[in-house]
């Protein structure tokens, strides 16, 4: 691909959390950045990374070509863009608003057409990888878009991407593919605690038979990536919250939406959902979501 990336070019990343954070720096060794985020830490990181900070969401938005945005949900996507405070009304005409979280598809439509009476395009652009993979331009980005929007949008996606998925022409297709991916990562996290509970039980080492799972047919990047977190889950402090287990509250519940909406029968992703509930319940919410082990399994049996 042709490389547009210019200096001129300006993204505004609202919110500096656990990814915003590493991508807004990501983006600064190339592209001129505007940061915000509610708390002054992370407005002070965001500032010794070279990321010009301000002190308001929509001061940091004005005059950018594109806002990169990382929500919780379809309610905080409309808030940014369209409440009291929102920035929908300062961004210039011709502008991009990248969505790079799972909110589903429901809140598409609505939002694609708000917009469109600023003169601005929706980036369907929901991305997965993780914090270190962010700061290094190695996420996976599946992108549902307009060609011209695709095109606006590209100086921001190409660096923070290392697979650029161009899913469909239309807002609304790169949420369908990041459900279909939500159901698979949803039930792995699930199946590889649960795999990981059986071998506690049976007596084994449990690192060892991680080892053994990762070499043959049962290996998986879920089971790769949580099963050394899934084996800190009874630590005293559990394993470093990289991903909150209610994000995949969240997603099963889109999960569960789409597939009854298509009429689709999914009961292993009904029961994986149920594991989320289960901790959300249990006082897990904030907890990584390897803590999922603990629903199975609320104590380790071996040493």
């Amino acid at each position: 691909m042709e490389n547009t990336m210019t200096s001129n070019y300006t993204v505004a990343v609202l919110g500096l959390g656990a990814m915003g954070l590493p991508m807004a720096t990501r983006l600064a060794t190339q592209l001129s950045v505007h940061g915000f985020d509610i708390a002054e830490a992370r407005l002070k990181l965001a500032a010794d990374a070279g990321i010009r900070t301000f002190a308001s969401a929509r001061e940091a938005s004005e005059g950018a070509d594109a806002l990169l945005l990382a929500v919780r949900n379809g309610e905080q996507l409309d808030d940014v863009l369209f409440g009291e405070n929102g920035v929908a009304s300062v961004l210039k005409p011709g502008a991009v608003v990248i969505l790079g979280s799972t909110v589903g598809t429901e809140a598409i439509p609505a939002t694609v057409a708000r917009l469109a009476e600023y003169g601005v395009e929706l980036v369907d652009a929901p991305l997965s990888g993780g914090p270190k993979r962010a700061g290094e331009g190695d996420l996976l980005i599946v992108v549902g878009a307009t060609p011209a929007a695709q095109e606006k949008a590209r100086p921001a996606l190409e660096l923070l991407a290392s697979t650029l998925s161009i899913v469909g022409d239309k807002p609304g297709d790169g949420q369908a593919l990041k459900t279909v991916n939500q159901l698979l990562c949803g039930v792995h996290i699930a199946a590889a605690a649960e795999a990981m509970a059986l071998a506690d039980a049976l007596g084994l080492d449990q690192a060892k038979t991680l080892a053994a799972l990762e070499a043959g047919a049962a290996g998986s990047f879920m089971l790769s990536n949580r099963g050394p977190r899934i084996l800190e889950a009874y630590n005293e402090e559990g394993a470093e919250v990289l991903s909150r287990l209610d994000i995949f509250v969240k997603d099963m519940g889109i999960v569960g939406k789409a597939t009854r909406a298509a009429g689709l029968a999914a009961p292993v992703a009904a029961a994986a959902e149920q594991l989320y509930l289960l901790g959300q319940a249990q006082g897990l919410a904030a907890a990584d979501d390897s803590a999922v082990i603990k629903v199975v399994a609320p104590t380790r049996r071996t040493n």
